[in-house]
């Protein structure tokens, strides 16, 4: 029988691997641009899109996203911020400076998707903002972003819902 020296290190878990197509990818990267905007914007700061998109692209996973989708996605969100926090403010229960940048990426995002781009239906809008709270948001961020974005949804989309 073999001992393990005390002073050796547990082996460390790593994280699940993710399947990430280039439509999540490009989800992904969207996300962390708006977040970027958003903690740029809270600390008082004007945010640069292009100078974000750039830093962002220079990611080596950047290449395998779907870029049309990331940048229509991103550049939507930054040009109606205001516009899609309008839509989700009457939905949440605090203030939407409360909410944690990640969440209001994620919201801001789905939101997007739900009342702009009519192309995506509405379970896949709310299914990958939900996708993205659970990947970068705290623990139960996407339980919130799943119910705001299920009221949006009833609202913007209740053709869609009816249909079935």
């Amino acid at each position: 029988m073999t001992k393990t020296p005390a002073t050796s290190q547990a082996p460390v878990a790593s994280a699940p691997k993710r399947s990430l197509t280039p439509r999540r990818r490009a989800r992904e990267y969207a996300l962390q641009g708006v977040y970027q905007s958003l903690v740029m914007r809270r600390a008082g700061s004007l945010p640069n899109a292009a100078a974000i998109a750039k830093q962002l692209a220079e990611d080596p996973g950047f290449r395998r996203c779907q870029h049309d989708l990331f940048q229509g996605i991103f550049a939507g969100v930054l040009e109606r911020t205001d516009e899609l926090e309008g839509i989700i403010t009457p939905a949440l229960d605090r203030p939407i400076n409360e909410l944690s940048p990640v969440e209001h990426a994620a919201l801001l995002i789905g939101a997007y998707e739900l009342a702009i781009d009519l192309s995506v239906p509405y379970k896949v809008a709310i299914n990958e903002a939900v996708e993205l709270a659970k990947t970068f948001g705290g623990t139960d961020g996407h339980k919130y972003v799943n119910g705001v974005l299920d009221l949006l949804a009833q609202k913007l989309r209740s053709t869609e819902i009816q249909a079935g």
